[in-house]
């Protein structure tokens, strides 16, 4: 199941956020003391792609400075629309494993400092 909601996504909205992502983060990466932030911007554009099977977890404390500035800067932007997004997807009721991809984004996109992505094993 994760395969085909992996190639849908990638053709309805990971392609294009992933694309984005990517191109914020090289504006980011132009200035020297912006390169944390097109890192983590990196980040997130990879995780896009391919968001099903996958987990995230967040430490906000790992760098909450920041963090604290990622949201000034844009996070929380970012965040509300996935937040949007994800609101649209699931209206449509089949959109509702789409929806909430979008809702982990949005906490991803909101904090990424001091977040990491896995991918869970089998016991």
């Amino acid at each position: 199941m994760k395969t085909i909601g992996n190639i849908l996504w990638f053709l309805f909205t990971g392609l294009w956020e992933g694309i984005v992502w990517f191109f914020t983060g090289l504006l980011w990466c132009i200035t020297i003391i912006g390169i944390p932030f097109g890192l983590q911007a990196f980040k997130i554009a990879k995780f896009i792609i391919w968001p099903f099977g996958r987990v995230v977890n967040k430490n906000f404390g790992a760098h909450p400075i920041a963090n604290v500035l990622w949201i000034i800067l844009g996070g929380f932007a970012m965040a509300l629309g996935f937040l949007l997004v994800g609101i649209i997807w699931c209206i449509t009721i089949i959109g509702i494993p789409f929806g909430k991809q979008c809702f982990k984004l949005a906490g991803l996109s909101l904090t990424p400092f001091g977040a990491t992505i896995e991918v869970p094993t089998k016991a």
